[in-house]
Order: structure tokens, then sequence, then C-alpha cells
């Protein structure tokens, strides 16, 4: 073992023949490795960004989890009132890996101003509502006050108030159908605008208003113990299937409860497809960075073949020479790797920090920026992979070393 790491490191040095033919196939070798892993790594990188970004957006507005009364037929408009009195609010004390529970309800209304109007859904919350979702939204003013009395505080989309000629601080009315009746005078609200989010998802921006949930309540002459639904956040988000078929246990038969994977059916379908574009790209990259191993192998092995002539004759046996090239080609790879991290999560750290790449559309994608989140366990894991298939591609190029002949090999030139 020893006489062949010193025959390696012989061979990495250039030290038993000259380098002159191998030296620039080598480097392009390492080079390829080193772009492969940085390619997969900024690949990974935005793909999982991307869609836990997505994610996270979605559920700021729903939650991963909502519970509400079948007769909502899983509308965006609370239906019928849901009672505040339940085992699960306001802290889930029955299912692990639940963070948080919060209770909303949203009714359907108009704003117009004088010289234009907007269809919206306000969301009424209250003091248990999570903003911290929302503080990184927030674009303009400060996030409403619903801990103390009933009060005209909104917070309105960037699009929306664009949409609506209003800006932070203006007064704007409200008018809401008196249940559900065209024929009936509407219930007109007056709020004040406190401060502007823009999450990027015009899907939401355009139709969410936040407002106070006591003006819902009253509009709807619900009790004050009475909700439209309950969104349960988690801690996990890949649990949320197990999760909700357990949450849907617990709680009463009256009771539903829709994941947003269901209820946003075509969003996460879509985000779905990203994991098999990174498989994708990791596949090429691996088997383009393989062949250029391959072919400095082979160079290395024909530039060689006097050297291996003597060492046959000299005893050694075919895999113990074949291990020699293996050594030499899994430090290459190494330096490959070596360089591939330093550039590529140098390149993910910078765009992590200073979101220095945008996206052309932001409207296809939901966010302005290509963001990144990448871990330790999946760097660990790219390179071991990288390192393991490389050398298991090296093996059958390897094979070469066992046809050649010591009287053949010592001979050639």
């Amino acid at each position: 073992m020893n006489f062949e790491y010193f025959l390696a490191k012989r061979l990495i040095k250039g030290e038993a023949h000259k380098i002159s033919i191998s030296a620039p196939i080598i480097k392009i070798a390492i080079a390829a490795i080193a772009l492969g892993v940085v390619m997969m790594l900024v690949t990974i990188s935005t793909g999982i960004g991307l869609k836990y970004k997505i994610r996270e957006k979605v559920a700021a507005f729903n939650g991963h989890i909502q519970i509400s009364s079948y007769d909502n037929n899983a509308s965006d408009v609370s239906v019928m009132p849901v009672s505040i009195h339940q085992d699960f609010y306001p802290e889930f004390k029955y299912v692990d890996g639940v963070d948080h529970v919060q209770a909303v309800a949203s009714k359907a209304g108009i704003i117009r101003t004088e010289t234009t109007f907007e269809g919206i859904i306000a969301k009424g919350v209250g003091s248990d509502y999570n903003w911290s979702a929302f503080e990184e939204y927030l674009v303009e003013g400060r996030l409403p006050d619903y801990a103390n009395d009933l009060n005209e505080e909104v917070l309105m989309s960037e699009l929306m108030a664009n949409r609506l000629n209003l800006k932070t601080g203006d007064n704007f009315y409200a008018f809401f159908l008196k249940d559900g009746d065209i024929s009936k005078l509407p219930n007109q609200r007056k709020f004040k605008i406190t401060g502007l989010y823009d999450s990027g998802f015009e899907e939401f921006d355009g139709l969410y208003l936040f407002t106070d949930i006591r003006h819902i309540q009253r509009m709807n002459k619900w009790e004050d113990d009475q909700v439209g639904n309950f969104e349960v956040f988690l801690n996990e988000f890949d649990d949320i299937d197990e999760k909700s078929k357990e949450i849907y246990g617990k709680t009463l038969s009256t009771l539903d409860t829709q994941t947003i994977v269901n209820k946003y059916y075509k969003i996460f379908e879509w985000i779905s497809l990203f994991d098999f574009n990174i498989i994708l790209i990791i596949g090429i990259v691996i088997i383009v960075a393989g062949f250029n191993m391959i072919t400095a192998l082979l160079v290395l092995i024909l530039e060689r073949t006097q050297m291996i002539g003597i060492l046959k004759a000299l005893g050694s046996a075919n895999w113990s020479i074949r291990k020699v090239f293996l050594y030499n080609a899994s430090y290459l790879i190494g330096i490959g790797l070596f360089w591939g991290n330093v550039i590529g999560l140098g390149a993910i750290f910078l765009q992590d920090k200073f979101q220095l790449l945008k996206f052309p559309n932001p409207k296809e994608y939901y966010i302005d920026y290509v963001p990144v989140h990448i871990d330790f366990f999946t760097v660990l894991m790219l390179n071991i992979g990288v390192l393991v298939l490389c050398i298991i591609m090296l093996l059958v190029p390897s094979y070469i070393i066992t046809k050649i002949t010591p009287v053949k090999a010592i001979k050639f030139e």
C-alpha cells in the first residue's frame, strides 16, 4: 500500500516521467470537475431556494394547514363560523410539530375611490396573528396593531394601492354585501392604510387586504368567539401530509382540514418540477466530468506504458498498478472538488448576501431576485457522490492496464 501511494505521489508530481502531453489534459479535467461542482451547487441552491421561497409566500397568506367548517366548501370567503373554543386553540398540544395556530376570517368586498374601484378579500386577523413573514414584505409604513380596541388600521399591498391611487396614511371606504344579498344596502367601512406590503405574489397581492377580524365578525353578525377558520403553521413543511391526517383525526367531525398543497395544487405541481430539473442537470454534469477524467486517465496510462511494463516485470499485480492510477485520479478529482466548492459556495454566499442576480420577469417566479438555499449535508453528499461516481467510471478505462504486456510495454515509445 505504501509503495502504491509512493508511485501515485510521483505520478502527481510528474517525476516518474515527463508530463508534457498529459499536463494540459489533466488541467482541463480538473477544470471540468470544478466547473461541474459549481454548476451543481448553483443548480441545487437556486432550485431549492426558489421552491422554499414560493412555499413560504403561499404559507404566509394561508398557513400550512387550514381548519374550517365543512360548509365553507374550501371557499376563500368565510361562510359558516367556527367557535374558538377548541382543544387545539390557541396551542395544538396533541400533535407534535405544530408551531403556531391563528384564527382568521375573510369577506369579499369592493374598495371604491373617486376614480376607480377594486374587488378585494378582506382578511380579518387578531392579536394572535403571526406577522413575521410580512415584516420581510413590508415596503412602507408599519404593520397594523389589533391588540387593543377595534380600529380602522389595514395593511394593503403596494400593487393594490397603486391601482387605487392610494398611499400610506390615506383613508378609504370599502363595501361588503349583507348576508350575501345584493338587494340589501352593503356594509360600509372606513379604513386607514398604515402599511404597504409587496410579496411579489400578484395572485395574493392583488386580492388580500388585512384588517381587524372584529370588523368581519360584526358584519357577519357573529359572536366574539366565532371565526372563519384556523391557520396552522408547521415546523417542517415536508411533514405536511402526515400532520394534516393527524390533525384531522384530532379535531371535531364537523371540521375539515386542507393543506396548501391541495388548495394551490397547480403552484406546487409546478415547483415539484424543480427537483426533476436538478437531478437532470446533476446527471449530465457528472457524466461530462466523468468522461473528462476518463480521457485524462487514458492519457496518463498511455504516457506511462513503459513504467507499467517495468512494474509488471518486477512482479506487480494488475490491480496494484490500477490502484496507482486510481489514487492519482482521485487526487485530481479532489483538487477539482476543492476549487469547485470554493467558487460555488462563494457565489452562493454573495447571492444570498447581496442578491446580485435578478429575474428579468419577476411575475413568472413570484420573486424579483434569485433565491438560494444550501446546507452542509447536501454539500457533503454532493461531493461524496461526485467522487464515488467518477472513480467508478474510471474502473473501466483502468482495465486497459491488464492488457499491457511487459515486453511490448518496455519497448513502447
